[in-house]
């Protein structure tokens, strides 16, 4: 991951469910381009905020044992727009685990309110499966301890 589209992680119960939180705020670049002049959080971007919330849960299942990769999502819902100054709450569940990847189910809530909902089909495959030259790693983020330092919220 270069970009991370969670701030932090509030609640993680390991192997269930975890919450993460994104602030959309009018200083990230990419809301002064989409929409000029009514600016909100891309759809796009969106769900890969559920996406890594989702496969963040399911990697941490097999202890980082393998690399997680978004695989499809069969199923997305945006319900309602996210502008500048709200805060995502990024709820994701795990439907289904298995050696060779998993399926979770995400909300996306502003507040009370749905603002989007997917379930996100994710695959486990090795440097090797993936294509990954020799020397590349992959796993710098987990590794280094940033990963930790998104999730300690969650786990206290």
């Amino acid at each position: 991951m270069r970009w991370f589209w969670v701030d932090k992680f509030i609640e993680f119960e390991s192997g269930k469910q975890a919450k993460a939180v994104k602030n959309v705020s009018l200083s990230e670049e990419h809301m002064h381009d989409h929409f000029p002049g009514y600016p909100v959080m891309p759809h796009s971007l969106m769900l890969e905020g559920m996406a890594q919330t989702g496969g963040i849960l399911l990697g941490e299942t097999h202890n980082f044992a393998s690399l997680v990769f978004l695989a499809k999502v069969p199923k997305v819902v945006y319900h309602h727009h996210v502008r500048p100054g709200d805060q995502i709450v990024y709820t994701a569940t795990l439907a289904d685990v298995r050696p060779e990847g998993g399926v979770t189910d995400v909300q996306a809530h502003v507040g009370e309110k749905l603002v989007a909902e997917a379930q996100i089909v994710f695959a486990h495959l090795s440097p090797e499966e993936a294509g990954i030259p020799e020397g590349v790693n992959q796993k710098n983020v987990v590794e280094s301890g940033l990963m930790q330092v998104l999730m300690d919220a969650g786990v206290r």
